[in-house]
């Protein structure tokens, strides 16, 4: 029988039945990958400043299901907590890990490549930027995984202007065997990135990064744009070269870009798309038939979820996805690699619980009430 929930922001009723989500191949119109989480251990003796330490088997059951599910997964990105709880040593055994199980299921994954095992203070040379990021595409490319390109602190650091940038993607560019995907986060993700592509200015920025495809457009599969913009993607997105794509990372604007219009759209490389992963599958295999309404009917209602998760300070997101996959029954423990799990509030989880199963996300919506009780009843708030 359904009991009501006391959250902080009022009682609710929680749903009875989840969506009905058949699981299906990969879209076919879009490339798809989430960018996922990783599940840590709850019983190592470590701290936030320690080493992560991670639960290598529930990690990868986790990539499993996304795709079984048939999405792509980009490994070891923001989502996973790199630079906030991930160091570089575990980010390459996870790729390693990632890239293994991928090969044995026949699933499609790509991976972050940058410059984390810098160290944070002080101001690199850009010949110390170059070489940590080629340590890491060897260890991608030895592994068969497809790049990410992501932005690096260091090279803000090291960086006095555009030509800088120029220079050190021209050198990795011509470097890469494979195309990679260049990835541009925004300071709303990490605020360490301000200035990228040597200016504070969008424009000027916005048009070193084309510059940089433009030149190299053999060595771009695509861009990944974070900037929660849904109109500067659209203009970039019209601005790159035939046959380099452009991959959405806006967690607030994706039905519509990835929908796209006639000119255009968007493949999808999304957080937001770990917690929403069979969901998100079977909307974009709904697109594929050419359903663009049944697909924003699918998506559009994720949207009120996907800006609760990312609302400001934008970069705790994670925090609200693995608590989403806690309540759904991927994970046994609410714990995060470098204790992050306290990043977000009690309200805002149980809004984020709320939301979540009022879209039917849940398989075990029961499951989910019960793990979402436990927790108000650590904070002494259960009835």
């Amino acid at each position: 029988m359904t009991t009501v929930i006391h959250l902080p922001q009022g009682p609710y009723t929680p749903r009875a039945t989840p969506l009905d989500l058949p699981s299906g191949a990969a879209p076919t119109s879009r490339t798809v990958f989430s960018a996922a989480h990783v599940v840590a251990d709850p019983y190592a003796d470590t701290g936030p400043d320690g080493p992560a330490a991670v639960d290598w088997e529930t990690t990868l059951a986790f990539r499993r299901h996304l795709w079984a599910h048939g999405l792509g997964v980009a490994e070891a990105m923001d989502t996973a907590q790199r630079g906030m709880g991930l160091d570089w040593a575990v980010a390459a055994e996870l790729i390693r890990r990632s890239a293994a199980e991928a090969r044995a299921v026949g699933g499609r994954i790509a991976c972050g490549v940058g410059t984390d095992q810098l160290p944070d203070g002080g101001t690199p040379t850009l010949a110390e930027v170059t070489a940590a990021y080629e340590e890491q595409l060897a260890l991608a490319e030895q592994h068969a995984v497809q790049p990410i390109l992501m932005a690096s602190r260091a090279l803000a650091r090291a960086a006095r202007g555009p030509e800088d940038y120029l220079t050190t993607y021209a050198h990795l560019l011509r470097q890469a065997s494979e195309p990679v995907i260049l990835h541009w986060l925004g300071p709303l993700f990490d605020p360490a990135l301000e200035g990228y592509w040597g200016s504070a200015d969008l424009d000027a920025a916005t048009g070193t990064f084309i510059e940089v495809v433009a030149e190299h457009p053999d060595k771009v599969d695509g861009v990944k744009i974070s900037l929660l913009d849904a109109a500067r993607e659209i203009d970039v997105r019209r601005r790159l070269p035939d046959g380099v794509r452009c991959y959405t990372g806006d967690d607030f604007h994706y039905p519509e870009l990835i929908a796209g219009d006639e000119r255009g759209f968007s493949h999808a490389l999304l957080g937001i798309f770990d917690p929403l992963g069979p969901l998100a599958a079977h909307a974009v295999r709904v697109l594929d038939t050419g359903d663009v309404e049944g697909f924003r009917a699918l998506l559009d209602p994720t949207v009120e979820l996907s800006r609760h998760l990312f609302r400001h300070p934008t970069r705790f997101y994670k925090t609200g996805v693995v608590f989403l996959a806690w309540l759904a029954g991927h994970q046994d423990h609410f714990t995060m690699v470098g204790g992050l799990q306290s990043a977000r509030s009690l309200p805002h989880l149980a809004k984020a619980y709320e939301l979540a199963d009022g879209i039917g996300l849940f398989l075990d919506p029961g499951l989910a009430a019960h793990r979402m009780r436990a927790l108000l009843a650590v904070h002494g708030g259960a009835r």
